[in-house]
């Protein structure tokens, strides 16, 4: 069965930076559209980052534009997300996702995308 799975959480001062990975087996990614996603305590899943199959166009929630980036490297099967310039308010979960369907994206809507991965955590503190 497909597993995502997340790593590289954790607590970090404001002003800091993390790096996730996301590693995926018995999915090849290579020409699959990936995303990122967060889920705040008490709040609705958001769109973090995301990007196309081909890695040539990447899209960005307003929030983070600037401070995150996506990337991917089909050859290790991994997708990486680096958080600079954290505050606060980027304290959540956050979570890895990947489109079955083949080429297309970035798409930045949950139900977009077929497998997810059990989330990584990431606390900022002020």
């Amino acid at each position: 069965q497909v597993q995502l799975v997340e790593s590289g959480g954790g607590l970090v001062q404001a002003g800091g930076s993390l790096r996730l990975s996301c590693a995926i087996s018995r999915l090849t990614i290579s020409m699959r559209a990936m995303g990122w996603f967060r889920q705040a305590p008490g709040k609705e899943r958001e769109f973090v980052a995301a990007i196309s199959s081909t890695g040539g166009i990447s899209d960005y929630a307003d929030s983070v534009k600037g401070r995150f980036t996506i990337s991917r490297d089909n050859a290790k099967n991994m997708v990486y997300l680096q958080l600079n310039s954290l505050n606060p308010e980027d304290t959540a979960v956050y979570y890895c996702a990947a489109k079955l369907r083949l080429l297309g994206g970035p798409y930045s809507r949950p139900s977009e995308y077929d497998y997810w991965g059990q989330g990584t955590q990431v606390t900022v503190s002020s």
